[in-house]
């Protein structure tokens, strides 16, 4: 399989095999006009395999949502057909509006212009918690 690669746009790789539809899902990519390659499964002499996700624009993604799904991806710059950026992700310290708080007495369930916050309470588990009332992410 041959993809041609950009000139400029945004490359998400290092994706975890088998997460790379649902990030393109959760980054909103699904449903833009932009021209997006979901690459599943490929060889990776790091990771034995992984996803790869190509846009073909320099748009904006959310890199703490990309951290939360799989903290050891990277997203690279490309202008002109030349890397000029490239960030390695882990898992972040904050998530704003990446996920909803479930408890439905959480402050966010009746004042929905809050933002839903959640703070990392665990870096080994990966575990969030809501700022507002302490309730676990998951």
């Amino acid at each position: 399989m041959n993809i041609d690669a950009i000139q400029n746009g945004v490359v998400i790789d290092h994706i975890k095999a088998g997460s790379g539809m649902k990030l393109c899902s959760l980054l909103g990519l699904d449903s833009t006009d932009l021209s997006v390659a979901i690459i599943r499964n490929v060889n990776s002499r790091k990771m034995g395999k992984k996803d790869i996700i190509k846009i073909d624009s320099l748009t904006s993604v959310n890199l703490d949502l990309i951290g939360y799904v799989d903290p050891g991806a990277t997203v690279n710059i490309i202008r002109d057909g030349v890397l000029v950026k490239k960030l390695t992700l882990d898992t972040p310290d904050r998530l704003v509006n990446v996920i909803k708080c479930k408890n439905p007495r959480c402050i966010t369930s009746c004042e929905q212009e809050l933002p839903h916050v959640f703070r990392l309470a665990d870096r080994a588990k990966r575990e969030y918690r809501c700022i507002y009332c302490e309730t676990r992410a998951g």
